[in-house]
């Protein structure tokens, strides 16, 4: 297991830029007044640094500023294998636009990660949930991955890809197909397990491995 993964992803690893907003039509002479500004559908992730407008230094009560209290759900989180419990804030948001905010206490006041976000939420380079394996190999290049169906399968092992910067700042995780294991079970049994496996192992092909989470470190554990 690479340390740096299973670290991140213990603890684990979101959104909307406030967008100009312009001046309210106002008589002749009179002061101009601004609307009140609303979060964009700036949908940027930038690993290690933000999602949207959350940043490392972002607190519960910053969520509630930039999309209201009515939009967020407080919780409690399990770690990989039940190890552990976090707080957690569910932002629900339309157009694929939701994720989860991973804090490192109950206080709430920073973040550890950013995680479940919807398919809005794009990298630089264009990577995001339901992005294929086809498109992820001409962005990272031949990288290695954790074999399927284990709690840390299909984890891209971004340091052997041509994002290795983002190594310890983003997690990305493929799956297959929900029937490929059922339709080509030979395949299927061919990439699974705790081993790592090239992106061109001719066995993904037929199980529709597409990216299905993204996690972005923001204070991640030491």
């Amino acid at each position: 297991m690479n340390p740096s993964i299973k670290g991140i992803a213990t603890v684990a690893l979101a959104l909307l830029l406030t967008n100009p907003v312009a001046a309210l039509p106002q008589k002749t002479n009179q002061p101009v007044t601004v609307a009140k500004s609303q979060p964009s559908k700036d949908t940027l992730i930038v690993p290690g640094e933000r999602v949207g407008p959350i940043t490392r230094t972002t607190t519960k009560q910053d969520l509630v500023k930039l999309f209201g209290a009515s939009h967020l759900v407080d919780k409690t989180i399990s770690g990989p294998e039940g190890m552990g419990s976090f707080a957690a804030t569910q932002v629900n948001l339309n157009q694929g636009r939701s994720l989860l905010v991973v804090w490192n206490d109950n206080t709430r006041t920073k973040p550890l990660d950013v995680r479940n976000l919807g398919s809005a939420w794009k990298t630089r380079e264009g990577i995001g949930v339901g992005t294929p394996l086809s498109e992820l190999r001409k962005k990272l290049g031949d990288f290695k991955l954790y074999g399927l169906a284990w709690d840390y399968g299909g984890t891209i092992l971004l340091d052997s890809s041509r994002l290795s910067r983002y190594q310890g700042k983003l997690i990305l995780r493929v799956n297959a197909d929900p029937n490929a294991a059922q339709k080509y079970p030979n395949d299927y049994q061919a990439v699974s397990g705790d081993s790592t496996f090239s992106s061109s192992n001719t066995h993904w092909k037929p199980l529709g491995i597409r990216l299905a989470e993204i996690i972005v470190a923001l204070n991640p554990s030491q």
